[in-house]
């Protein structure tokens, strides 16, 4: 397959995440529901945003060297050296100075670009916390689904145990079992209530961990009817990942301004070339001015520069060195994903004959125990296997899901763009076109700049 062929392919599977998230009644919050108000809620995100914008402002920092660099200063002085003038000499200075960068080796306009790269890098990792963020919010959902279906199960398991206590009293009354037989209904009825508030207990938990991943209460949420498109392959899933996986953007970006850095460090030991000029007016010799060229060139640094090449090129092999790493780690991910999908589906297709077979024998074991050919133990032995097998389905069940959405988050696909959720996305182009030229506070883009700043600062 083509690399048109896999983003066509990737895109097809992200947009079918959301198709199993359509709640199943009015009242009921839906997946899709959770995951906009996890990433509207998310402190983590709005931290990153705004180091994000921080680093933005590297670019307007070196951009900044390559404009001339201006400045005012003034004086005033009083002597009380002997001198003509009584109560001894005041005297005042004012000056106005220019420096420009004429030539530098294209050090600056390097510095420029790898901070763009850096830009880019940090653009990319804060995708990868989207994806975890939103990959947080749906393990919520998938919990406190689990755990309150557990509870369900465990009331459910509560009643019909309380019936066979009954049933086995009423038996006891007209002699038909043993005082032993209702001492353990009655065991197993203390068991169950206890269990039952273990998992009222978990779902409680599971509440507050939905609250801190989405940033709300859970409310009643809709069941997830379906699993969402996948690859037909685990090798189509790695190929999707490298192309989509943020963690390898991120380490590519990485390099590039590794590179940049380190033509940088090697156009440091090239001559530069500044323009100075002053401007001033002193109250004994009025006013003066001076303008020239001065150019430096390094000839001995006592080893500096050389260590700095060294280290820069240090930094490009690490860097290349953890993109081949990530690579390693996205495709295993990706398989890890895969096999964990693969054998919760089989788990899930086990519990199901499991549940089918528990039922006949449970059914089977009550009929005869009314006949007096079981025992209220067998009774009770048979409906906890049943009561196991339809727990077992509920976690199996939840694995499917999270293993499934792990998937598509391993290759890069669990974002909002992708997942084509009903929001505004934050645009980090916007914050980014504004300083990447450093703007001056009074001109245009200075004045647009104030104004995304207001927002951001609300």
């Amino acid at each position: 397959m083509n690399l048109n062929g896999l983003r066509r392919s990737a895109r097809s599977i992200a947009v079918c995440v959301l198709v199993m998230a359509a709640p199943v009644s009015a009242s009921a919050a839906s997946l899709q529901d959770a995951l906009v108000a996890a990433y509207l809620n998310s402190n983590l995100l709005e931290q990153n945003r705004a180091l994000l914008r921080a680093t933005d402002e590297d670019v307007a920092v070196a951009y900044s060297a390559l404009r001339p660099q201006i400045s005012a200063s003034s004086s005033i002085t009083h002597s009380d050296q002997a001198s003509s003038f009584a109560g001894g000499d005041l005297s005042s200075s004012i000056s106005l100075g220019l420096d420009l960068l004429l030539y530098d080796a294209g050090a600056t306009r390097l510095s420029v670009e790898a901070a763009k790269e850096t830009v880019l890098a940090s653009r990319a990792q804060l995708v990868s916390l989207e994806q975890q963020v939103l990959l947080n919010a749906i393990n919520a959902y998938l919990s406190v689904q689990r755990d309150t279906r557990t509870v369900s199960l465990r009331e459910g398991n509560l009643r019909l145990i309380t019936q066979e206590l009954r049933a086995a009293r009423d038996r006891f009354d007209v002699g038909e079992v043993t005082r032993t037989d209702v001492a353990q209904a009655e065991a197993r009825l203390a068991e169950a209530r206890g269990a039952l508030a273990q998992a009222q207990g978990n779902l409680a938990i599971s509440r507050e961990l939905y609250v801190a991943a989405v940033g709300r209460k859970p409310g009643n949420l809709a069941a997830i009817r379906s699993l969402p498109a996948l690859p037909k392959s685990v090798e189509q899933a790695r190929k999707i990942a490298e192309q989509n996986q943020p963690r390898i953007d991120q380490a590519q970006h990485q390099i590039s301004a590794n590179e940049l850095n380190a033509a940088r460090a090697q156009a440091a030991m090239r001559p530069n070339i500044r323009l100075n000029a002053t401007a001033g007016h002193n109250s004994r010799v009025d006013n003066n001015s001076s303008i020239g060229l001065q150019m430096n060139v390094p000839l001995y640094q006592g080893g500096q520069l050389k260590a700095l090449e060294r280290r820069a090129f240090a930094q490009v092999h690490a860097s290349r060195a953890n993109l081949n790493q990530v690579v390693l780690e996205v495709r295993q991910s990706v398989s890890d994903s895969w096999s964990q999908l693969a054998v919760a589906n089989a788990q899930l297709q086990a519990s199901e004959r499991q549940i089918r077979a528990a039922e006949v024998a449970f059914e089977g074991v009550r009929e005869e125990a009314k006949l007096g050919a079981r025992t209220t133990l067998d009774v009770l032995d048979a409906e906890q296997s049943l009561f196991d097998a339809r727990t077992n389905r509920v976690v199996f069940e939840t694995q499917v899901f999270a293993a499934a959405y792990q998937l598509i988050s391993s290759m890069g696909l669990l974002t909002v763009s992708e997942l084509r959720l009903p929001l505004k996305q934050y645009d980090p182009n916007e914050y980014f076109d504004a300083v990447k030229q450093a703007p001056v506070p009074l001109s245009k883009q200075g004045q647009k700049l104030d104004r995304i700043l207001g927002r951001y600062q609300k």
